[in-house]
C-alpha cells in the first residue's frame, strides 16, 4: 500500500500508474486523509501452465455429452474437397 499526497502525485503520476498496474494499492491523500485511489483497469496476471490446463479441463468437462456423435470436426475438411484437391 502506498499513500502519496495529491501535490506530490502530480510529479509521480506515470510511476504511480505503473505501480497500480503491477497490483499496488495507491492512495492519494490531502491533509493526511485518503481522498482517492489509483487502480489498474484490468489485472495483468498470467496463468501458470497448471492453471491454464485446469481451465481447459473444466471447458472439456462442461462440453462433454453436449454434442451429437458423428463426423469428427478435425476430419470435416475431407468432405469438402474431392480426390483432386478441388472443392467438390
Amino acid at each position: 500500500m502506498i499513500e502519496v499526497a495529491v501535490s506530490e502525485a502530480k510529479a509521480r503520476l506515470t510511476a504511480l500508474v505503473r505501480q497500480a498496474e503491477e497490483g499496488q494499492d495507491i492512495y492519494l491523500t490531502r491533509n493526511g486523509r485518503r481522498v482517492a485511489k489509483i487502480t489498474a483497469e484490468t489485472a495483468r496476471r498470467v496463468l501458470t501452465p497448471d492453471e491454464r490446463m485446469a481451465v481447459i479441463r473444466k471447458a472439456q468437462a462442461m462440453a462433454r455429452g453436449k454434442f451429437e456423435p458423428g463426423i469428427d470436426a478435425a476430419r470435416s475438411a475431407d468432405f469438402l474437397y474431392g480426390d483432386d484437391g478441388m472443392p467438390g
